[in-house]
């Protein structure tokens, strides 16, 4: 391998690396202080100069903090005399909210500055999903749920849920706020039922996907035991972020009695 591929190579893995670590100073090191990028979320122009780059890390590193993958899994070099280019593949997700198979693309322009490879150029995206290939991905998502709620797996059941989510429960408090909250609001739940293997499906569920949101609604049918099913309202709102969908709201009710 040439020298300068082996360079942009290595360069681009210690980004990867640090990305995945969450260290700010290291994602930055090897970037042109005219970096221009082009990120999944807006703004659509793009982030020009270093300091707008910098500061759209802090939010992702908050977000995969919370066990998401950033793995490079393909990566090709060229490199001419100062200019040179890369392309990879990777997997940016949380475990068990994504589909493994949607990978984030990567492209990166570099020249080299006093001996030394920069990237100018930066540029990640998702492949659009069609609605047909969203829904079947949210309706598998549901289908885990119920795996995990049967099995007491409350992590499992946390996994697609986003850190910032907002749900109306049946029970008081008016609003339950983050992914803590609805946390325990589960756990409560679960040791309710005092041992029995709760049961959980919607059968008549609905699902309208557009773009990365969708809005799934039904009837939330629950059996602990073998009790009588106990039957709710149930509103979820979702969105696609890093690949695969995260709930961001939560409405359940009961009618009330006239």
């Amino acid at each position: 391998m040439r020298t300068d591929d082996k360079q942009i190579r290595e360069l681009v893995e210690r980004w990867a690396r640090a990305v995945h670590a969450g260290d700010l100073d290291a994602v930055v090191a090897d970037h042109a202080e005219d970096i221009v990028m082009f990120d999944v979320p807006p703004p659509y122009e793009g982030v020009r100069g270093l300091d707008a780059y910098r500061r759209t890390w802090p939010g992702f590193f908050d977000w995969q903090a919370q066990g998401a993958t950033f793995d490079l899994v393909e990566l090709e070099v060229t490199a001419g005399e100062d200019v040179g280019y890369a392309f990879a593949l990777l997997r940016c997700g949380m475990p068990g909210a994504y589909d493994p198979k949607v990978l984030l693309r990567l492209t990166l322009g570099l020249r080299k500055e006093d001996g030394r490879w920069v990237v100018a150029h930066e540029h990640h995206s998702f492949p659009l999903a069609d609605s047909e290939a969203g829904e079947r991905e949210v309706r598998e998502r549901f289908t885990r749920w119920s795996e995990q709620t049967a099995a007491g797996d409350l992590e499992g059941m946390m996994a697609a849920i986003a850190d910032d989510v907002v749900a109306y429960e049946q029970q008081g408090p008016l609003r339950y706020e983050g992914v803590d909250e609805l946390r325990e609001v589960c756990r409560t739940g679960l040791e309710a039922a005092a041992g029995a293997t709760v049961t959980w499906d919607i059968p008549d569920l609905e699902v309208l996907v557009r773009d990365d949101l969708a809005v799934t609604w039904g009837l939330d049918r629950i059996r602990v035991g073998g009790n009588e099913p106990v039957m709710s309202r149930g509103t979820r709102v979702f969105r696609r972020r890093g690949g695969g969908w995260e709930m961001v709201h939560e409405h359940l009710s009961l009618p009330q009695e006239s």
